[in-house]
């Protein structure tokens, strides 16, 4: 089976709704890979993974050393790479540049840029390039400090037409589909009945075309998750268990037992009688 191409994303406008996750390492990857349709390598990996306060400590060669071990380790979805900030904003020049190198280095599918009128003319000279963008508006987690922190868009009518204004010029730029994030429902479902490209959801609405998490959420590994968050199991539980378990057989040497261990192989033994 074919992996699945952004165009293949952008044909689902409509119909059944489209799977997302991210994806930040090889054992993620290889476990979600059969169910999801698109895997995100978001820059959500420097909170998640490092520990960092936000996402813009982030450096494009963590985005692709992550990135080449999602898209080794999986063959069915579709991958997107997030540039991460600084990468793209200075200019259509630099942003294809660096672009160029996610999309050579890793072999995704395409990458993901935050913002909407502001940066479609980047977004047009990518999709130009033969670059396929994936756009990101409403709340942009690479904006925080500018923006004042993470705070739910469209609350009020009054912001509406920003937004709608930022996705329409994301869609007319050439983008196949189109991240929500932390949006007011009813903006997030107007935004999905204007546009003829997926929208996909994060804190939106159900309406949208798609949904995406972060797996780690999702899998109760994080120390905090955000409102929109459904937790489906708590691994972290599992995960205290099971090493207190380990700990505890290391200490009274009942681990590694017998099973665990290499053995010689038996030596044949011969002997010279002597009459």
């Amino acid at each position: 089976m074919l992996r699945k191409s952004a165009n293949d994303i952008k044909s689902r406008k409509g119909k059944t709704p489209i799977v997302c996750l991210t994806a930040y390492t090889a054992p993620i990857a290889r476990a979600i890979d059969e169910k999801v349709d698109l895997m995100l390598v978001g820059d959500s990996l420097g909170m998640v993974l490092y520990d960092y306060e936000n996402t813009l400590q982030v450096t494009l060669e963590q985005m692709i050393n992550h990135a080449k071990s999602v898209v080794g380790a999986s063959s069915k979805s579709c991958v997107i790479v997030d540039m991460p900030f600084g990468t793209y904003e200075e200019s259509v020049d630099k942003a294809f540049m660096n672009s160029a190198r996610v999309m050579k280095e890793t072999n995704c599918n395409g990458i993901k840029l935050e913002g909407g009128q502001k940066i479609s003319k980047t977004i047009k000279h990518l999709t130009q390039s033969s670059i396929p963008v994936m756009g990101h508006i409403g709340l942009q987690p690479q904006s925080v400090l500018i923006d004042g922190g993470y705070k739910v868009r469209g609350k009020e009518k009054s912001e509406w037409q920003k937004y709608i204004d930022d996705a329409v010029a994301v869609e007319e730029a050439g983008a196949f589909s189109l991240v929500l994030e932390g949006m007011a429902e009813p903006l997030a479902a107007e935004i999905t009945s204007i546009l003829n490209i997926p929208t996909i959801g994060i804190g939106a609405s159900p309406s949208c075309d798609g949904q995406i998490l972060v797996t780690e959420d999702i899998l109760g590994l994080s120390n905090v998750a955000p409102k929109f968050v459904k937790k489906y199991v708590d691994l972290e539980d599992a995960i205290k268990i099971a090493v207190n378990k380990y700990a505890a057989e290391v200490k009274d040497r009942t681990f590694p037992s017998t099973e665990h261990v290499y053995r010689m192989h038996p030596q044949i033994v011969s002997y010279n009688r002597k009459d």
